[in-house]
């Protein structure tokens, strides 16, 4: 075996010792040589941290060798709410010079509370008394948002970059209270970073000082650890350490942004982490977010790297291996599927855990009689039985060199392209003509594309009343919960109608579709029973039954996979066309990017920014409209595009993958122009015209 292998089948090996034996200590110790560990360390991350879909920055240093493995360490990057520990060490400052008492009480007003994370807002009323050391235990604990601002009042705005100034560490400063960007006391770096920014050397300086017990005294650096110890967030780093182990650290988490920092104790010292990831493509809000798995994968390597056996490995867990895991696990689960399952689904061993695995995952579910949802758990191992990697022996050499290779017949030079769409079809955008397709009659599921109708609703009826895009719409705790993509607006907060149309389709908003629906529903409901939510549900089936999608059903606004919510790409053809003929609507499915202002009830404003998830309007020609991923409905993709006067809406409906949908679709507009090209070009014409 090669040197080069030898880091990468370790860690298979321990990958498949936490899946088949989790209730076995794990043996292996690592290297005493600093520079192999940290060879070794990079060798196992540095692969996902180069395919992360954002900017990732890491420090790891294992304080009893001094080994450290550095990713980006010196980078300055944004905080979300893990700045409340440099400003937690900045009011123990502030207590040390007798400016501060934990003691003193401190009174909240109802101008003091914002939304987000925490409990003081949601649960108790202005003019609660609690003391400070309470707040800064809030602040920690729960994240409390509120209880932040009551801290920085105590020590200002400026104390956290002084101190992290004279502590060494200067990239880290809190740039102003939370929700509160007219405090900011650096609206550049505001603009860039948000509440705060840092980098990852800074942290691991910050939690190296606390753990030998030098900022302050040991007491103080103790009282600080503790209070590090008490936060509960278990879905980054610390995701999927073994029962028993107490790390300390502070979380992290905005729409583009999730951060994890903290000091987890080893049989044998502790090991100090810090990840920081930002401008993350998937914002998501949920246990399948991959800056989340990221840091939990780096959180596990590292751990079970370092330990000495002494600690039981983690069982695998269904969020182990679900949709948007990584790695070399799952490749070892596309080979065994391959392997076990008669006809084989043929899944491309890439170690993505995509649609096309999860779909193979579930027909071997409903084939073993397991619960058929798509995630691996201790049962799907079972059922699989030793998984098959690729260094394991060939059984039989003498049968597989006896094996003859047979061939399909040689690919035909005519016909349509092939793709990966399970369903596609292409019309002439101004005269509906049907120019190509393939199964466009299939049902299928829709996934976000669904929303190309939630928006078609409200901007019919801004056609006839364009004065309802101003009315203001306040967002539920039903559109805060939303799961899946979100506009990023929060329970109470307030924007326009208009406005709030960008941030269902550019980011492709499940939120902004349901607070739509409630705002709309009762004016728009075709049934006097059904209000809200609900009326605009069987509104949008009444004009589905308008357009003639004979085949199409919808269940949400959103088009998360719902009974009854299906269509077909025939049916989405004729919705995209309808939909194109409004203004505003080709106005908004144009766009790459949206800022806007939003509102609070308590009278706070803030800034969001929505990008477009539509990677072709990049490209020179195309113009709209609007993309969709579940794992039933694979990736889908409705999009216009205008060549030599010629304008035409594609519907591709289950592609294997984000990048097979846009590769599926360019591929058939080549091959639609070209067959085009010989007929002449008309004029053109307003596409309401």
């Amino acid at each position: 075996m090669t040197p080069q292998l030898r880091p990468r089948l370790r860690l298979l090996v321990l990958l498949t010792i936490a899946v088949f034996f989790a209730n076995s200590p794990v043996s292996a110790k690592p290297p005493e040589d600093r520079q192999q560990i940290e060879a070794d360390l990079a060798e196992a991350l540095l692969p996902a941290l180069k395919r992360h879909r954002g900017e990732a920055a890491v420090v790891i240093k294992h304080l009893p060798s001094g080994a450290t493995f550095a990713f980006h360490g010196d980078r300055p990057q944004s905080t979300a709410s893990l700045i409340k520990l440099p400003l937690l060490m900045a009011l123990y400052q502030a207590v040390n010079e007798k400016q501060v008492t934990l003691d003193a009480l401190v009174e909240m007003k109802k101008e003091d509370q914002v939304p987000g994370s925490g409990i003081l807002t949601g649960h108790f009323s202005p003019g609660l008394k609690l003391s400070v050391r309470d707040a800064a235990h809030l602040m920690v604990t729960y994240s409390d948002n509120t209880a932040t601002n009551l801290v920085i009042d105590q020590v200002g705005l400026p104390a956290t970059r002084k101190l992290m100034k004279t502590l060494d560490c200067p990239s880290t400063q809190l740039n102003s209270k939370v929700f509160r960007r007219d405090t900011s006391i650096d609206i550049e770096s505001s603009k860039q970073y948000g509440l705060g920014v840092t980098s990852c050397d800074d942290m691991i300086r910050l939690l190296e000082l606390l753990h030998k017990g030098e900022f302050i005294d040991k007491a103080t650096s103790q009282a600080i650890i503790d209070q590090l110890a008490f936060v509960n967030d278990k879905s980054k780093v610390t995701r999927f350490l073994p029962p028993g182990v107490k790390p300390a650290h502070k979380t992290g988490a905005v729409n583009d942004a999730r951060t994890d920092a903290g000091i987890i104790p080893l049989p044998e010292g502790a090991l100090l982490f810090c990840v920081l990831t930002q401008q993350n493509e998937d914002r998501s809000w949920g246990d399948k977010n991959e800056a989340e798995l990221l840091a939990a994968e780096i959180g596990q390597v590292a751990y079970h790297y370092f330990a000495d056996g002494k600690i039981t490995a983690p069982a695998p867990t269904s969020t182990t291996l679900a949709l948007g895991a990584e790695g070399e696990l799952v490749e070892a689960l596309q080979r065994t599927l391959n392997a076990r399952m008669k006809p084989s689904p043929q899944l491309g061993v890439d170690g993505d855990f995509g649609p096309n695995t999860e779909a193979a995952l579930i027909r071997f579910q409903s084939d073993k009689g397991l619960i058929a949802n798509g995630a691996v758990d201790r049962q799907v191992w079972k059922a699989l039985g030793p998984l098959v990697t690729e260094d394991e022996a060939v059984a039989d050499i003498a049968e597989v060199n006896a094996a003859v290779a047979t061939k399909a017949p040689a690919d035909s030079l005519e016909g349509l392209p092939f793709v990966t769409a399970k369903a596609w079809t292409v019309i002439d955008l101004d005269s509906g003509k049907t120019l190509g397709g393939d199964n466009a009659d299939g049902v299928r599921d829709p996934a976000s594309v669904t929303k190309i109708m939630t928006a078609y609703l409200v901007l019919q009826m801004a056609e006839e009343s364009p004065e309802l895009l101003d009315e203001i719409v306040t967002f539920s705790q039903r559109a805060d919960k939303t799961p899946g993509s979100t506009s990023g607006l929060k329970v109470g907060e307030q924007v326009s109608v208009g406005e709030l149309l960008y941030g269902l389709m550019l980011p492709s908003g499940n939120d902004a579709s349901v607070a739509l629906a409630e705002h709309f529903g009762d004016r728009l409901s075709p049934d006097p029973a059904k209000k809200g939510h609900d009326g605009f549900v069987a509104a949008m089936n009444s004009q589905a039954e308008k357009l003639g999608m004979t085949q199409t059903g919808y269940a949400n606004p959103h088009g998360l996979t719902a009974k009854g919510h299906v269509t077909t790409a025939a049916d989405m053809a004729k919705l995209g066309r309808a939909a194109m003929q409004l203004e505003r609507f080709r106005e908004i499915v144009a766009t790459p990017q949206r800022g806007a202002t939003v509102e609070s009830k308590t009278g706070y404003q803030r800034n969001v920014i929505w990008r477009n998830t539509n990677r072709l309007l990049h490209q020179e020609g195309y113009f709209g409209v609007k993309t969709g991923t579940t794992g039933q409905a694979g990736a889908c993709l409705v999009s216009c595009c205008e060549r030599d006067g010629k304008r035409v809406l594609m519907v591709a409906l289950g592609s294997s993958s984000t990048d097979s949908r846009y590769a599926d679709t360019r591929n058939l507009y080549r091959w639609l122009w070209n067959e085009l090209a010989s007929q002449p070009a008309e004029p053109a014409k307003p596409i309401g015209g």
